[in-house]
């Protein structure tokens, strides 16, 4: 092995270990924010019981209020079902940190119950799509409108995602190929593996932007 080819696979080796790392970071914040909402609900629920409790022997009034409450459950259960676990999984611990950061989320999702991908590629997709979204929404100057909307479904008999989210930044292409924004090693590690994923499937990846607005579609065979 020569120098040249010694230096390179050191260059690949640290841009890995450091994408690995940023992975590894997403994933504690992505934990830490279910667990403070987890803490708020409880925290909620304690009140509630409290409540419920000094409005014992009013029977309108405790009624009134399990009927707000239950309006309110309602609105707060987001959460979304897409019929496969592990994309659950990875769908909604990053949108429940998205939404934490002030960004509208738009979502909708279902996932066939057969699948020629592996549930493992497809959620590295996902992750690594919606990662990008959030990054570009954060680096909009305060006061402008964050959103990030995804669909997942199934078009033409094929497995569609779509991912599209606010910019506030010229986007920077090559030819045909979009750059990613960020400073580190990990330089567009992320938009790579999601192209070697649909690669490795056969599969079609398209992305565009328009003022204000940059989409990502990929088509992967069922």
């Amino acid at each position: 092995m020569g120098l040249t080819d010694l230096l390179f696979g050191k260059m690949i080796d640290r841009r890995i270990a450091a994408y690995q790392n940023d992975l590894i970071t997403r994933h504690c914040d992505e934990v830490q924010n279910i667990y403070k909402t987890m803490r708020g609900w409880r925290h909620d629920y304690h009140n509630h019981i409290q409540t419920l409790l000094a409005l014992s022997g009013d029977e309108e009034k405790t009624r009134k209020y399990l009927l707000e409450l239950n309006k309110d459950l309602t609105q707060v259960d987001t959460v979304l079902k897409t019929g496969n676990v592990m994309v659950d999984a990875i769908l909604n611990s990053k949108l429940s940190l998205i939404k934490s950061k002030g960004i509208t989320v738009s979502a909708k999702a279902v996932v066939p119950p057969e699948l020629a991908v592996s549930e493992i590629d497809l959620c590295v997709i996902i992750g690594n799509l919606l990662d990008n979204a959030m990054e570009a929404c954060l680096r909009q100057p305060e006061g402008e409108e964050r959103f990030i909307r995804i669909f997942l479904g199934v078009l033409k008999k094929q497995l569609y995602l779509s991912v599209s989210n606010s910019v506030g930044e010229e986007i920077r292409k090559s030819g045909r190929t979009y750059l990613s924004s960020k400073n580190s090693e990990t330089h567009g590690f992320g938009l790579m593996r999601v192209d070697r994923i649909a690669a490795k499937y056969n599969g079609y990846v398209n992305r565009q932007n328009e003022e204000g607005v940059f989409a990502t579609e990929i088509l992967l065979p069922l």
